[in-house]
């Protein structure tokens, strides 16, 4: 059995608790989280020992992985101490607040054999997995243009108190929400050689961004834009939509269907000229524990799978993480360089 923790016991330390606590080859002994509360519940109902401080909760229990679901201004902190008791590592997305946190880790796990994982879920789901399969068979030719939109019910009252609407802590749409979309063109397409034209608005927010626009350009002539809201009523929960344009054909992709349009007749099985659907609960493939979405159970069950059987994650390493973080960078530095020159505030109100 492989003894684990979890750092941070909000809603997605809860939910991955919640996954690996079914999982067969998982014994989850400790949660750590700065609310009194929590930890009381987490002690009668869990049945786990809790701490208020991650260093002393790595310290004496001797974990063989900790799961990271602090705000994000503590990722860094959390994960270096982990691996400095050589526990595997995964950390919910971004896996930094900048480039040069993620640099440090990977420096310290240099010449240790330990499993390090950051937590992009739409990596691990069917309909955006089926759509990199196409990308990378370049079923649908030279790509010309792609668009990932994010828009969400996520922030819909000016709201101040939570980490998520502090810029330093890792808050608001790019670090918290946007984060996934930016990571799924790293993922999807490769990182944009240039990014340009990036606006910040803030609807509801005092302190960070609620929406964001920007493009990515690249050497080849692809281009890309990047759109993302968490301040939009008209969704019930939040959305990811895909949108590749190139010279055989396109490809369009959300959360539960993807269609493909062929030009011609093409060269991959199962598909003809003209437009093809596919849908989410056709292609599933089902998971031992279902909470949220496959995605979040098959990404952990990946985690896991790596560490017993002694294997590098290729999915989403470390390595990913930085690359991701990287161009979350790029999208900032452009964004406030814009608004500082126009010497506008873009709040969009």
């Amino acid at each position: 059995m492989l003894r684990g923790g979890v750092v941070g016991f909000g809603r997605m330390g809860i939910t991955h608790f919640s996954i690996l606590n079914t999982h067969p080859s998982v014994e989850l002994v400790a949660v750590c989280d700065s609310s009194g509360f929590v930890l009381k519940n987490a002690i009668q109902h869990l049945g786990v020992k809790a701490f208020r401080s991650f260093d002393k909760m790595l310290g004496t229990m001797g974990l063989d992985f900790v799961i990271v679901a602090t705000p994000t201004a503590m990722h860094a902190d959390v994960t270096e101490c982990a691996i400095s008791h050589n526990a595997h590592v995964f950390v919910e997305k971004p896996m930094t607040l900048n480039p040069e946190q993620g640099e440090r880790l990977l420096e310290l796990l240099k010449g240790k054999n330990l499993v390090h994982q950051v937590g992009y879920a739409i990596r691990f789901h069917d309909v955006f997995l089926k759509v990199k399969s196409l990308l990378d068979s370049g079923a649908i030719g030279e790509l010309l243009t792609f668009t990932v939109e994010m828009n969400g019910p996520v922030v819909l009252h000016d709201a101040r108190g939570s980490w998520r609407f502090k810029k330093t802590e890792g808050g608001g749409c790019l670090y918290d929400f946007a984060s996934h979309g930016v990571d799924l063109v790293s993922y999807l397409v490769g990182p944009p050689d240039d990014v340009v034209g990036t606006v910040f608005n803030r609807i509801h927010s005092a302190s960070v961004e609620d929406a964001i626009s920007s493009t990515f350009l690249y050497r080849n002539g692809a281009r890309g834009n990047l759109l993302a809201n968490w301040s939009d009523p008209s969704y019930r929960k939040p959305s990811c939509r895909f949108e590749a344009l190139g010279r055989k054909g396109k490809i369009i992709a959300d959360f539960y269907t993807y269609k493909v349009l062929f030009h011609e007749a093409p060269e991959v099985a199962g598909y003809s000229e003209g437009w093809n659907e596919g849908y989410l609960a056709d292609i599933a493939e089902p998971v031992r524990f279902y909470v949220r979405g496959f995605q979040f159970t098959r990404q952990l069950d990946y985690f896991i799978d790596c560490i017993l059987e002694q294997k590098a994650c290729e999915t989403c390493s470390f390595e990913a993480g930085l690359c991701t973080d990287m161009i979350i960078r790029r999208i900032r530095t452009d964004g406030d360089s814009r608004r500082s020159h126009n010497g506008q505030n873009h709040t969009g109100r």
